[in-house]
């Protein structure tokens, strides 16, 4: 196969780039490649068998008063690399979020929940998920995902780890519910959904289980083996930001029993083999 990974810089990026390392691979970053540019994106597209879009206008709060270019990348670069991917013959994965939805729910949210972004950002990928469906709807998967931390960029994981040096405590809202993702196994699943027979449409790239950021803190800590009781729990009121934020981000998994795909495994297991194999460390930065 030939694939053409954009965005391919960033933390998941970089894991996409090792999870199809034995395949024809063009990894493309910011520098590379501008996704609003429909006349390059059709250029690099050609001849791609398949697409993954893990380009991002990814600043929350920034987003809130430069939501026009958070759009430019999130949603018409999206639906400049669906139109050239149709026009190729290609399979498109756009990379999308847990902010499309308002954080209201209180089950998970199944692929095929309503939208309802309550930031602009979240707008932008929304925006971003229906051209991909509108442009490209046969050969298009919509991969959402949420809390994502690796090794090659800046996460939560790497900056508790990060303020064990300096603060002998934390506090980490415990009013918020999602699941923390590994970037190597969201990077793994996508190539076991390109790589399948499944049909078009979208899927959650979440480890399974929930978790508070304060439940997330507490088990970084443990598996680097400080005292997790150094984690202290508090609530969202004590860090307002300029873009509110999901309070419940836990997504539904069934699309993948549905197309045969075994569902990503529990945060924990992940989260331990990320420090096991060195991807997270006591002395990350």
């Amino acid at each position: 196969m030939r694939i053409l990974i954009t965005g391919a810089s960033g933390m998941l990026g970089t894991d996409l780039r090792a999870a199809f390392a034995d395949q024809a691979v063009v990894a493309l970053g910011r520098a590379d490649l501008d996704v609003t540019d429909l006349d390059a994106v059709r250029r690099v597209v050609a001849g791609s068998d398949v697409v993954v879009n893990a380009a991002a206008y990814t600043k929350v709060d920034d987003a809130e008063t430069n939501e026009d270019a958070a759009y430019a990348v999130n949603a018409l670069g999206a639906k400049r690399l669906a139109i050239a991917a149709r026009e190729a013959g290609a399979k498109l994965v756009q990379v999308s979020t847990d902010y499309v939805f308002d954080g209201s729910a209180t089950a998970p949210y199944a692929e095929d929940a309503p939208r309802h972004p309550i930031s602009a950002y979240g707008r932008t990928k929304a925006a971003g998920e229906e051209f991909v469906q509108a442009e490209h709807p046969s050969g298009a998967y919509i991969v959402r995902t949420a809390w994502l931390y690796g090794e090659h960029g800046p996460n939560f994981a790497a900056t508790m780890l990060r303020l064990t040096a300096t603060h002998p405590t934390v506090s980490v809202v415990d009013d918020q519910l999602g699941q923390p993702t590994w970037t190597a196994d969201l990077a793994r699943q996508i190539r076991l959904l390109v790589e399948s027979d499944a049909p078009a449409g979208v899927y959650h790239g979440t480890n399974a289980g929930r978790a508070s950021w304060f439940d997330f803190a507490k088990a970084v800590f443990a598996e680097a083996g400080l005292d997790p009781d150094r984690v202290l729990p508090t609530d969202s009121s004590s860090f307002v930001r300029p873009a509110p934020r999901p309070s419940y981000s836990v997504l539904g998994h069934d699309r993948w029993a549905e197309v045969g795909i075994p569902r990503m495994r529990d945060w924990h297991e992940a989260l331990h083999e990320a420090f096991a194999t060195g991807a997270l460390a006591a002395t990350a930065d």
